[in-house]
């Protein structure tokens, strides 16, 4: 969760912009994003590097990690919470959805699980939180493909996101229930991930 500096003015102002849209957006709930390189013809490796924090932000951008100070028994695993699946696990639990319904996706990502006093759709602020949303995933340009592990995106690619609830679908972590968003550019990948702590 530190930024790292860099030289050059228009990726600080970029990066400076891209931090505080992740920070508003998922730094007060359990979440796991960052971006990683691409570095494999098959971009479920470049996710599975990112998922295992063997990369690091190529433009050195902010990453927010809930885990990656715990010192329990979980850190003996460098890709925790995420279980350790393969890239064909990856392609096969994951459904594509538009660029549309990845901002409201990953707006949604800043919701707790449960009992949400505020959730996206009823804000005041709902804007601004797409917004954020568009902001963070603008990285990955115009090119971007997007994929959800939302089940609510299996028979649909611009699924209704933010008309209820989160709602996860197959594990890729050790909690009871999780939801996550992979944008995947020519060069570079983002993993952002909500996690129900169990």
């Amino acid at each position: 969760m530190r930024p790292d500096s860099n030289t050059d003015s228009t990726h600080d102002a970029d990066g400076a912009a891209w931090g505080a849209a992740l920070e508003r957006l998922l730094d007060d709930v359990y979440t796991f994003a960052a971006a990683g390189s691409r570095r494999h013809e098959d971009w479920g490796r470049d996710v599975l590097d990112v998922m295992e924090r063997s990369v690091a932000d190529p433009r050195h951008w902010r990453s927010l990690d809930w885990d990656a100070d715990e010192a329990g028994p979980e850190s003996a695993r460098p890709s925790y919470p995420f279980l350790p699946p393969d890239a064909e696990q990856v392609h096969a639990w994951t459904y594509p959805v538009t660029a549309p319904a990845a901002a409201d996706l990953l707006a949604s990502l800043s919701q707790e699980w449960f009992f949400e006093a505020r959730p996206v759709r009823e804000r005041t602020d709902r804007e601004d939180v797409l917004a954020d949303a568009r902001t963070v995933l603008g990285r990955f340009g115009d090119d971007a493909v997007f994929r959800t592990s939302s089940d609510l995106a299996r028979d649909s690619a611009s699924p209704d996101f933010l008309a209820g609830g989160l709602s996860g679908g197959r594990a890729f972590s050790d909690h009871m229930m999780d939801l996550g968003l992979i944008a995947v550019s020519a060069d570079e990948v983002g993993v952002f991930w909500s996690f129900h702590a169990n």
